[in-house]
């Protein structure tokens, strides 16, 4: 007899494990700060957040090695690509989570600097990451976009929690108007490709749109792709769709800022190399005069490349003139995703792999680094690069943490930021592309003056005070896992990535399922 349920019952529901439990967590969340007393702490709840977190990991790591599974005719994916960006997601979550409770419960802050709804801050940073989680498979534009602004309507309010301060007012909404037509931007672009497949599967996509290339759509296909590819750096904060983010990472509560430079990078970067390796990946030229060859890599990764290198020219540029720790700290974001975005411009056969490491690196020396700015600015009740005068003096661990975690952003040797931009130098001089490689090297260089300027301050000048700065233990452990982890990932970085490769097998992300 046939099931009541119909054709739902015939999936495998338990691969979307992790999934379900961000959300039951986020709805519990959600219902017991509704019934819990005005006054009552509601740190009970970021444990709880941590714990399905933690809890959804492991449903993650149940289904590495499984293969590719589709559910929902094919619109939902559940593969290695997906389950290793789950992982970032989920780390950078429980690190954004373990942050929180000591900026949300500090005492002596000013009534404006306050976040009032605890609990309204940690399901929305739920539902954050299960729009990313939702990203990183989707295998449909449709489920695609559904993330992507569970995500983001997340992040618009997230940066406005506190709700009496101007600036994170202001921040909020230049995020809402700009993520507004960045999904305008987006929508409109995948109206092309619609139009041109009859199909919102990115699979079937792909079997059609080379049909309508050799049907003289090339025009149409071109404006599809530079119309999603802008759109979609939006999340990525790269050019030309970075203006947003130093205001918001500016105005936004620090937690929410290294949330949004971690798992919110990361989650572009995944949407951005399914969507166009999956869909675009079948548009071949058969009547070029040198013969069959991919549009896909020989014209539209052109422009990617050149957007990377423009990233990573406008940041670390304009990252040199900042004073304040948090924009600079965007600036540099910007930079970094021009960094990330080479391998996708040159698509190496590791293109996913470094991808992955360097997003991982990018989790623990900007975790680690956010963590720290935290707790010296609250400090110090200041975000100006002076705050951090004297650190040293006063908390000797932090102050060699926060070395190695800008080491590791500027490239520095004997750090996992350095291997990270190593592998991809390398690709890039490997596939002939001379010119990102030596805009690499030159970028890097100039980020080496704003980085050591901070550390300057913490070690040859002298702070307002010389009492010792108090660090909270849930800080304390984010400082000390980021620390070994990037300390550790750049002594064995061979060994990471060989393990990314052995047991997250991401060619899965263009194979079909049962294959």
């Amino acid at each position: 007899m046939e099931s009541r349920w119909g054709p739902l019952a015939q999936y495998d529901w338990s691969v979307m494990a992790p999934e379900f439990t961000i959300l039951i967590v986020a709805t519990l969340i959600s219902v017991i700060d509704l019934l819990m007393p005005n006054h009552s702490n509601r740190r009970p709840l970021a444990w709880l957040g941590i714990v399905g977190s933690l809890l959804a990991g492991w449903f993650v790591l149940q289904n590495t090695g499984h293969g590719v599974v589709e559910i929902l005719n094919g619109s939902y994916r559940v593969d290695a690509f997906g389950n290793v960006f789950k992982l970032i997601f989920l780390a950078g979550t429980i690190f954004t989570l373990l942050m929180s409770i000591n900026y949300l419960n500090r005492g002596g802050v000013k009534e404006e600097e306050k976040v009032v709804d605890h609990g309204e801050f940690y399901y929305l940073t739920l539902t954050a990451l299960l729009g990313s989680m939702i990203m990183s498979s989707s295998a449909d534009a449709i489920t695609l976009f559904v993330g992507l602004e569970l995500l983001s309507i997340s992040s618009y309010i997230l940066v406005g929690t506190r709700k009496k301060h101007l600036l994170s007012n202001e921040s909020a909404f230049k995020y809402v108007v700009s993520g507004s037509i960045a999904s305008a931007t987006v929508l409109y672009g995948i109206s092309f490709l619609y139009g041109l497949t009859g199909t919102t599967n990115l699979f079937e996509m792909a079997d059609r749109l080379g049909q309508a290339y050799m049907a003289g759509n090339a025009l149409l296909i071109y404006i599809a792709f530079f119309l999603t590819f802008v759109g979609l750096s939006f999340k990525i904060s790269s050019v030309p769709y970075h203006m947003w983010a130093p205001d918001v990472y500016q105005g936004a509560p620090t937690p929410i800022t290294a949330f949004l430079s971690v798992v919110s990078k990361a989650a572009g970067f995944a949407l951005i190399i399914r969507f166009f390796i999956t869909a675009f990946r079948s548009v071949v030229d058969y009547n070029a005069a040198n013969g069959p060859h991919s549009v896909l890599i020989s014209e539209l990764l052109l422009v990617v490349g050149i957007l990377a290198a423009i990233s990573m020219i406008v940041g670390n540029t304009l990252a040199l003139r900042q004073t304040n720790i948090k924009r600079m700290m965007a600036y540099s974001s910007i930079a970094q995703a021009g960094y990330i975005l080479v391998p996708f411009a040159t698509l190496t056969s590791l293109i996913f792999e470094q991808t992955v490491f360097y997003l991982i690196a990018y989790l623990l020396m900007n975790m680690g680094a956010f963590a720290i700015i935290m707790i010296v600015t609250g400090d110090r009740e200041t975000e100006d690069i002076r705050s951090f005068a004297g650190l040293y003096h006063r908390a000797p661990f932090l102050a060699i943490a926060m070395t190695f975690f800008l080491l590791s952003l500027a490239g520095i040797p004997i750090s996992a930021g350095f291997f990270g931009k190593f592998y991809i130098f390398m690709s890039s001089l490997v596939m002939g592309n001379y010119w990102l490689a030596g805009i690499m090297i030159a970028t890097s260089v100039v980020s080496y003056y704003y980085y050591f300027g901070i550390i300057r301050q913490m070690y040859m000048r002298p702070g307002e005070t010389e009492a010792p700065l108090r660090v909270p233990a849930g800080i304390a452990v984010i400082v000390l896992i980021a620390f070994i982890g990037t300390v550790g990932v750049g002594i064995v970085p061979d060994s990471v990535l060989n393990f990314i490769h052995a047991n997250f097998p991401l060619m899965d992300l263009i194979e079909a399922a049962g294959q």
